[in-house]
């Protein structure tokens, strides 16, 4: 259980924590969350100890093993593979090891006989047989192709690395595992992989997130810090925030009450001070004042800006159109072609697909921003596009101020129209004159927002708009999109903001694109009737159209339960077999446990024995098992 107790820090003139109490049990599943700034990271630095508290303390079990993944982590410059990198996800593994492929090549007297059975028991016990699988298995998950896991480490990108890193923190399988926004720079189907493979972590877990498909589908406790202080809820993300408005609702009510009776009391205090027949009642009153207790409860979070959406000029009812469209960095290599997509006013479309398959550049296409390698794009009457790339925020000159940014785009709009609309992005007062320097990732983010808006389109398409932004800033841009009577094309790996702001979804199928007439959980339905489908043809399916008679499917679901049978037989029998060399396996190693007169290298090559055979009964089982599986669904 991890404890913080009564827990200040400050930074400069800034109290991150004052007094905070709270208490973590083992195997938790804990979202933090809050504004940008509110203090999150500060208590994942406070628990691995990279920071001390101002005053307070904070325990946890001795020993405990923890794994941190940074929401910024440095890459390490390493020559090693991308493999190694993420096998190296327990040191002490590898240091076993190294220390065995040593003793092997000299192994002259019993205590290094000895000493080597003991490595060997403690390797297994850590996972060194399966790290490797496991490694290659999260690095697949989160995107990576086979063909690169022996490329260098420093050869990928920033955002490759971070996932990289991602994949070394969650496979180390630590007690206590923190995750600081993990989901930044993962496409939709990494994140899915994530959060299936997260599901079964058996440890506790403290996840910082402005992804609420993770924050609920991860986590059973939600602890908020906001306002330098924290609490916690007993449910996920959706409860937290039901929990939260409720609770604020019943403490405005009980503050209204407790005014109204202080506001009573304080007049008749007023009224009857200076009369002598009423002085013991006017103490009575004071008294109950001084007593009277203070109620308290979950302040407002206010985002520190919003985003909203002024109503566009008219347009015609065609918005864009591609006509066999296709685009190519250089004569070769096609990254889309033959696009053929008509866009309509007033629709609200998401791009899914994986990293690499062209979400961007067939934003690019139709926005214009890249010119067609063949074909053709049209675009409506009266259309104004407004494109926000990923990178707009860091486009923004340093030497700007944030009045200056907006003026420099919108030179021809009066002084008054961009303080208003600077206003409604949270840039009023002395905060237009701020530099653009000293912004943080969610400020510059709305001002790239108020640069894009200040001459309002009616064709938004927007590239991760939601990077940088906190969960409240995600809510109230996806309540902007929806009241937004224009068009809108948005790529994005929040799912949450996806479900809320998108009614249609193209899938990237490179080097084409695949249409669906309806939101994102439509498009998943869609897509697990298509598997469902696939999987329900049988691998000897004739190409042809002809149609197999109530006899012939009859004869091969008989054959498909002879075959069942058999399976069934060689999974119990490889049960069997894997109990038996579990036991033999277990009296080896209490055979070297006690010492004595051992014979450590003939002890050592019957376990070498016996683990092969492990493996091999292991790999039947699974084998089997995956093949009843998928005749079962041939039979559905």
């Amino acid at each position: 259980m991890i404890n913080f107790n009564n827990i200040t820090k400050t930074f400069g003139i800034q109290t991150v924590l004052d007094n905070v109490t709270f208490r973590i049990n083992q195997g938790e599943h804990v979202g933090i969350v809050g504004p940008n700034g509110a203090g999150k990271s500060t208590i994942f630095d406070l628990l691995i100890g990279e920071i001390t508290p101002d005053g307070g303390t904070v325990e946890y079990p001795k020993g405990s093993k923890f794994a941190y993944m940074r929401q910024q982590p440095k890459a390490p410059d390493t020559q090693t593979t991308l493999i190694n990198f993420t096998e190296d996800a327990l040191p002490e593994v590898a240091a076993i090891e190294a220390e065995m492929e040593e003793l092997e090549h000299d192994l002259s007297d019993e205590k290094k006989l000895k000493r080597l059975g003991e490595l060997q028991i403690k390797y297994e016990q850590l996972g060194g047989y399966t790290l490797r699988h496991k490694a290659e298995a999260a690095l697949s998950g989160l995107g990576f192709k086979e063909d690169e896991m022996h490329r260098n480490f420093n050869e990928f990108s920033g955002g490759w690395q971070m996932r990289a890193e991602l994949a070394r923190t969650i496979i180390s399988h630590p007690e206590i595992l923190l995750l600081d926004e993990p989901s930044n720079y993962l496409d939709i189907p990494a994140v899915e992989w994530l959060q299936k493979f997260l599901n079964n972590f058996d440890g506790t877990l403290l996840l910082i997130s402005h992804d609420r498909y993770l924050l609920n589908s991860l986590t059973n406790k939600t602890l908020e810090v906001a306002n330098a202080q924290t609490e916690k809820y007993p449910g996920n993300y959706d409860y937290y925030a039901e929990a939260r408005v409720e609770r604020q609702q019943q403490t405005e009510a009980q503050l209204e009450k407790q005014g109204k009776v202080i506001e009573k009391t304080e007049k008749f205090i007023e009224r009857f001070r200076s009369k002598n027949t009423k002085a013991t009642q006017v103490q009575s009153k004071i008294k109950m004042l001084e007593k009277m207790e203070q109620i308290s409860g979950p302040t407002r979070i206010r985002s520190k800006g919003s985003i909203r959406l002024e109503n566009p000029p008219g347009c015609g009812h065609e918005i864009v159109r591609l006509d066999d469209a296709s685009f190519a960095y250089d004569c070769d290599n096609f990254i889309l072609e033959n696009i053929n997509l008509r866009i309509t006013k007033g629709q609200k479309i998401a791009l899914i697909g994986l990293n690499g398959r062209g979400k961007t550049t067939l934003l690019k296409m139709l926005s214009g921003h890249v010119p067609l390698s063949k074909g053709k794009r049209t675009c409506g009457p009266r259309v104004i596009s407004g494109y926000q790339s990923q990178e707009i925020a860091d486009t923004i000159a340093e030497t700007e101020t944030v009045y200056s940014a907006v003026k420099s785009v919108a030179n021809e709009v009066s002084d008054q129209t961009i303080r208003k609309t600077l206003g409604s992005f949270g840039f009023s007062g002395e905060a237009i004159e701020k530099s653009v320097t000293v912004l943080s990732g969610g400020e510059k983010i709305r001002l790239a927002f108020a640069r894009l808006l200040i001459k309002p389109p009616n064709f938004l398409l927007l590239d991760e708009p939601t990077t940088h932004l906190d969960i409240q800033a995600r809510e109230g841009l996806e309540k902007a999109l929806r009241k937004f009577p224009g068009t809108v094309c948005i790529v994005s790996h929040d799912i949450e903001f996806i479900k809320n702001a998108a009614e249609t979804v193209i899938e990237m199928t490179p080097p084409g694109i695949k249409p669906y007439a309806g939101d994102y959980n439509y498009f998943c339905r869609k897509k697990q009737m298509i598997e469902q489908q696939a999987g329900n043809e049988t691998q000897n399916q004739s190409s042809s159209t002809q149609t197999v008679d109530k006899k012939e499917l009859r004869r091969l679901r008989a054959q498909q339960r002879e075959n069942t049978k058999h399976l069934t037989n060689i999974i119990k029998n490889a049960e069997k077999k894997l109990d038996e060399l579990e036991q033999s396996k277990a009296y080896l190693h209490e055979q070297m446990a006690q010492g004595g007169d051992v014979n450590y290298q003939d002890l050592n090559i019957k376990l070498h024995k016996i683990q092969l055979k492990i493996d091999d009964y292991t790999k039947q089982w699974e084998d089997a098992s995956m093949e009843i599986e998928r005749l079962e669904k041939l039979t559905k």
